[in-house]
This record gives structure tokens, C-alpha cells and sequence, in this order.
């Protein structure tokens, strides 16, 4: 990042307080232009394909996104994702930072966080929800009877 240190926000006493990280990090808006934006990353074992991560700038919206826990870990050490979120280490060897690309229909963002108090919590996360257990608790039966009763299933 710019020579900053990035914040980590401390505190977190109980295990739900373990389950958000609020960093403060960069979006990179130009090669010597940069602004300061808070994201506090949450994480649900309800719901442990993905981390919501919101944006807050201060002054401005809010903005959520919904990324996948496996995408955001693998791209903290190398290339990661397709499409509207990508994410990659800065430099290899460091690994100090990492940057996260979020793009939508009619524009893009560019991010650039630090690696280690993330890691640290994406580590905990799969302390919590092992990787390949993700959908071990999912009732089948009740899901699909829910997916073949829907509204939307239903065929005229």
C-alpha cells in the first residue's frame, strides 16, 4: 500500500466478534492517486461459500458484494477469479498486499488490501468451516422439495 499501515480494528472479544475483520485499505484510482476506504469483511457459517464485504467511504453509499471465501484465500498467493471479481498478490515474493477487482455492468474498482490480518481471518473462518464441508449441513431433501415447490418451478 502507500507506506501506510493499514488498520486492523482490535477488539475481538467473543466468537462472533471473530466473524467480521474491518480493514482499512486503498482504492487505487490512478498510478499516484489513491483513496482511503474501510471494508469490513463478514462471514457466516450459515452461509460459508461466501464473505460479504462492505465497502464504506466516508462521505459516501455503502456497498456490499458477496465473494467466495475460496476466491478471496487463493487470491491472496496467486491469480484468482474470472469475470466481475479478480484478485492477486502484488508481488509474489512479498505477498504483503494483495489487489481485488470488483466490476460491474457500467464500471470497476480496484483495490488494494493487505495480506496478512486477512489471511489471518480467512484462516479462522476455516477453522470454523473446513474447505469441502461447506454444504455438509445442507438438508438435500428440504432443499430440492423447496426448489420443486417454488413459484418459479412450477410450470404453467
Amino acid at each position: 500500500m502507500s507506506g501506510n499501515q493499514p488498520a486492523v480494528q482490535a477488539g475481538r472479544t467473543g466468537a462472533q466478534d471473530r466473524l467480521r475483520l474491518t480493514l482499512d485499505i486503498e482504492r487505487v484510482l490512478d498510478v499516484c492517486a489513491r483513496q482511503a476506504i474501510r471494508a469490513e469483511f463478514r462471514f457466516s457459517p450459515e452461509s460459508p461459500l461466501a464473505v460479504d464485504v462492505e465497502f464504506l467511504v466516508a462521505g459516501g453509499p455503502r456497498v456490499l458484494w458477496r465473494i467466495g471465501r475460496d476466491l478471496l484465500r487463493q487470491g491472496l498467493y496467486s491469480m484468482s477469479g474470472l469475470g466481475d471479481v479478480q484478485m492477486w498478490p502484488v508481488d509474489l515474493e512479498e505477498r504483503a498486499t494483495a489487489r481485488l477487482r470488483l466490476a460491474s455492468r457500467d464500471m470497476a474498482a480496484l483495490f488494494e488490501l493487505p495480506v496478512s490480518p486477512l489471511a489471518e481471518w480467512l484462516d479462522y473462518t476455516y477453522e470454523l468451516v473446513p474447505a469441502g464441508h461447506e454444504l455438509a449441513e445442507v438438508d438435500w431433501n428440504v432443499a430440492t422439495a423447496d426448489l420443486l415447490h417454488s413459484p418459479e418451478a412450477q410450470t404453467e
